[in-house]
């Protein structure tokens, strides 16, 4: 009789335990979606109301921003950066391709291919990017470190590469 009660206690732990562990990917696995659509969300501001306005929105308080033959800008001098912006002059989307979210569902990043079109004119510019995502108390994400890098052609941004 101890053994199988036992043997039951043993299974049901288990059971538990295997039920839990999945019930936690599931969730991570929600996190992960909600982040990669704030990405996609934060494109689809920048085409709305400009860049400007899109990263005000989407920076975390402490945001890094790292743009090329700059130091990286922080926190506040990030915010005042992009509070000075003139992005009347080009539009800015991009596509997420990838990423994931830390075990703890609070960290993430997001990687992908952007397009700069600058107005009045028939040419596009083309490259990737990567952002680190934080999830705010709210439940909302919002990026503590933002960066891209120019160089990749239309043919390649067309196949995936």
């Amino acid at each position: 009789m101890k053994k199988g009660l036992y043997f039951l206690t043993v299974v049901f732990l288990f059971t538990a335990c295997n039920f839990f562990e999945k019930k936690k990917a599931v969730a991570g696995i929600d996190e992960k979606i909600k982040m990669m659509d704030a990405d996609r969300a934060f494109s689809k501001l920048s085409l709305e109301k400009g860049m400007k306005n899109a990263f005000m929105e989407y920076i975390d308080s402490n945001g890094i921003l790292l743009r090329p033959a700059q130091y990286p800008l922080i926190g506040a001098d990030a915010i005042d950066f992009l509070s000075q912006l003139n992005d009347s002059s080009y539009t800015l989307q991009w596509e997420p391709k990838g990423g994931t979210i830390a075990q703890s569902g609070e960290l993430g990043y997001t990687y992908g291919l952007y397009a700069l079109k600058p107005g009045g004119k028939d040419t596009t510019l083309y490259g990737t990017y990567v952002s680190i995502w934080k999830k705010q108390t709210d439940g909302n994400w919002k990026f503590v470190l933002d960066s891209g890098n120019e160089g990749i052609g239309e043919q390649e941004l067309n196949n995936g590469q």
